[in-house]
């Protein structure tokens, strides 16, 4: 049964009406309203709805904000998940000021999409365009926080983004170094006055590892014995084995051998608490190598390029960087063609024997 109570607040005089709604088999309920009407048009629809099982709609759904449902995404969820933890919260930021007022049951395909492009056709802070696919992934931040309120909070029944395609993006960046760039960059990060660039850089080529990953490297991670190194934290959240090549061992053994008694990471900061940053380094020797429109993650494109074009397949290549998908890898399949074409022929031989 509903109890209404009538309220007057001693600062302002303002009164206002608190709806209880007590029910059995259903948790009690409590709204308030300025008005006496909304209160008891309330109380009416949500016992009616309670009766007859259509409770959860007309309560939760109107009752929490985008608003709420994002902060509270922030607190329960990325504080487990703090890997990516600020890229996601400024892209959900950016939604609560859009559409965090209001509430789950406003909440449509068409304001969304209507925010979608409009987020698409501003430019950053840097005038430059925003691509479909840096929209895609503030749409992906939106949509999980979604997901999550549907699946372990129950506010909302259904999903508003899951009839929302995709915007279509360009395929997949493929920048490697050619030999002769690889050479310049090489000699100009030996040259570089960040004494550890050389080697990080020669890391990567000979990995595929993502920069964030070889600067979070810590010495405890570093096998000599087994010639490996283990990567806890990865982008897809898996650890990762990377096998320590011949020509990067030296190099990494006397790197420890040299190493500050202090310092917990492979390439830490001069103050030694926390991962180098390289950026100023790397852009100064890209430039001093002349080589044009590369940045450092196109040494993992390099990486999983070079895999490609001495034989190894898109799976082999997808173990290497750490992909759980075959998509991601199938941009390097066309650097593979004299492989493909081997074994085709391979398996034709067998088949119908030697021409």
């Amino acid at each position: 049964m509903a109890t209404i109570v009538k309220r007057i607040s001693k600062r302002t005089g303002r009164i206002k009406y608190r709806v209880k709604i007590r029910m059995k088999g259903h948790p009690p309920e409590t709204a308030t309203f300025e008005r006496i009407t909304d209160a008891k048009n309330w109380a009416a629809d949500t016992e009616s709805a309670m009766r007859e099982n259509r409770y959860f709609k007309t309560s939760k759904s109107q009752k929490y904000t985008v608003a709420e449902v994002i902060e509270r995404y922030k607190n329960d969820y990325l504080k487990r998940n703090p890997k990516r933890e600020t890229d996601i919260e400024r892209k959900l930021d950016w939604w609560k000021k859009q559409i965090g007022y209001y509430t789950l049951a406003d909440i449509s395909k068409s304001l969304i999409i209507e925010k979608r492009d409009l987020l698409l056709n501003t430019p950053k802070k840097n005038n430059a365009p925003r691509t479909p696919a840096t929209v895609n992934r503030f749409m992906t931040a939106l949509s999980h926080a979604f997901t999550i309120t549907i699946k372990e909070w129950e506010w909302m029944e259904d999903h508003p983004m899951r009839k929302i395609s995709k915007l279509q993006e360009p395929r997949g960046r493929v920048r490697f170094l050619d030999n002769d760039e690889r050479k310049r960059i090489l000699e100009t990060c030996a040259e570089s006055r960040s004494p550890h660039l050389y080697l990080i850089v020669m890391v990567a080529l000979s990995t595929g590892a993502r920069q964030g990953e070889i600067l979070g490297l810590k010495w405890k991670d570093v096998d000599f014995e087994r010639r490996i190194i283990t990567l806890h934290h990865t982008k897809n959240g898996e650890r990762r084995i990377l096998p320590i090549s011949n020509h990067v061992l030296p190099l990494l053994q006397a790197h420890h051998e040299a190493r500050s008694k202090h310092a917990d990471y492979v390439f830490p900061s001069p103050r030694h608490n926390r991962p180098l940053n390289i950026r100023i380094a790397w852009e100064s020797a890209v430039t001093k190598a002349k080589v044009e429109d590369f940045r450092f993650h196109d040494l993992r494109h390099s990486a999983a390029s070079y895999l490609a074009m001495n034989g190894a397949t898109t799976s082999e290549i997808a173990e290497v960087l750490g992909h759980k998908t075959l998509a991601m890898v199938k941009r390097y399949s066309h650097l593979s063609e004299a492989h493909t074409a081997g074994v085709v022929e391979r398996m034709n031989s067998k088949i119908f024997g030697a021409p």
